[in-house]
């Protein structure tokens, strides 16, 4: 998102067990776990004692999966059917009519003949379980939900560099020169598109408290976000999350950006090879 911008300035069924022990098909987070979750390296200001990539709770300890170049490339291997349009209109313009709310809802993965796929919301884990599903992200499925952009998110766990590259572009450019930079990243068009506006949002909404943080940890020692990653927190997170649907933490992925625990999604990503 554009907090990055600145910041940074821009196998098995689905009814295995997922790394840890948590099902694949009852991914949802663990409210009984302590501890922040994360894979700091030198930009987050938390060390691997204080930011772990694991959720230990009353249910278990779940860790995610490892993510090499062959997995990856799985993947980007699948064809997603009927694909998402990407979006015109800048959905920060109306926010109400994008923002919606279901804390049990989730975006499963439902493979097809011939190495495809399609993407369903269902209301609950089992439901899409159920249906031959593979939870992919909870939250309702969005521009960002499809393999080829977890391969992204998985693929580069601090964006930091890319990401404030697309950011200098944009300043020059605009929105469609930020897209297009989104675009090289590998993110798909509707999936670059609505970071794009995120990015044109945050910096109308944060860029004097983003600009005296430039250089700022992401994480205060407390494990709080610094304050220009709470301002797109505050002001771009809840339209982007609505919209594009994937998120790091909806999708379990461990990054530089530590969170708390109890906010992350178990999803083993386990899908069966295309």
């Amino acid at each position: 998102m554009w907090l990055l911008l600145l910041v940074t300035a821009c196998g098995a069924g689905p009814t295995d067990p997922a790394p840890g022990g948590a099902l694949e098909g009852f991914p949802e987070p663990d409210p009984t776990c302590s501890g922040i979750y994360g894979a700091p390296n030198d930009n987050t200001g938390l060390d691997g004692d204080s930011c772990t990539a694991e959720v230990a709770g009353a249910e278990g300890t779940w860790t995610p999966p490892a993510w090499d170049e062959a997995t990856l490339a799985a993947l980007r291997a699948w064809t997603l059917l009927d694909p998402p349009a990407v979006p015109e209109q800048d959905p920060y313009a109306h926010p109400d009519a994008v923002l919606a709310f279901d804390p049990l809802a989730v975006c499963a993965v439902v493979p097809q003949d011939g190495g495809a796929y399609r993407l369903i919301s269902f209301t609950i884990a089992a439901e899409a379980r159920a249906s031959g599903g593979v939870v992919t992200h909870g939250d309702s499925c969005g521009l960002c939900s499809s393999l080829a952009d977890l391969a992204v998110y998985a693929g580069i766990p601090d964006l930091t560099q890319p990401v404030r590259q697309c950011g200098l572009a944009g300043v020059l450019g605009g929105l469609e020169a930020t897209d297009a930079c989104l675009q090289e990243l590998g993110f798909t068009p509707p999936c670059a598109r609505i970071w794009a506006y995120n990015a044109q949002h945050t910096q109308d909404a944060c860029f004097d408290i983003c600009m005296a943080e430039l250089s700022d940890p992401y994480n205060q020692p407390d494990g709080s976000l610094n304050d220009c990653l709470q301002c797109d927190e505050d002001e771009s997170g809840p339209v982007f999350q609505a919209v594009a649907g994937r998120t790091r933490r909806n999708s379990g992925l461990a990054t530089a950006l530590c969170r708390p625990c109890e906010t992350v999604w178990r999803v083993g990503h386990r899908y069966s090879p295309p």
